[in-house]
């Protein structure tokens, strides 16, 4: 077991040469779409919040998980159909092409619901 990165550039490094590509794939993509989420680590993998918990991804074993909350998942079943999925995680190829305009449009879809959460919660 390793010991947690301070922060995601130390993750990165610390993670083995042939993923690190697609983990700056995945990273660059949410920073491109969410450029006021706050990037930290969390539960020991890179971690975005904006108006609430954003996203996180991960290195494992075969792939790279990118998790986000639901629905967002569920929402694009069709999309993600070449991916293995579960409520709350796609895994990503850990070589190979990372679908970047898959993730903004998943993160995007998960600002805007974070964005109505609050507007929601401050309307109560």
């Amino acid at each position: 077991m390793r010991k947690p990165a301070e922060n995601v550039d130390a993750y990165i490094s610390a993670s083995p040469k042939d993923a690190q590509p697609n983990l700056r794939a995945v990273r660059e993509a949410i920073r491109q779409v969410a450029p006021d989420a706050t990037e930290g680590i969390s539960y020991g993998i890179p971690y975005y919040s904006y108006k609430g918990r954003l996203a996180w991804f991960g290195l494992q074993k075969a792939h790279i998980g990118l998790y986000i909350r639901p629905p967002v998942i569920e929402e694009h079943e069709r999309e993600l159909s070449r991916y293995e999925t579960t409520m709350s995680a796609i895994h990503l190829p850990r070589k190979g092409k990372i679908p970047v305009l898959l993730i903004k449009k998943l993160v995007r879809a998960r600002i805007k619901k974070n964005e109505d959460e609050e507007r929601d919660s401050r309307s109560h």
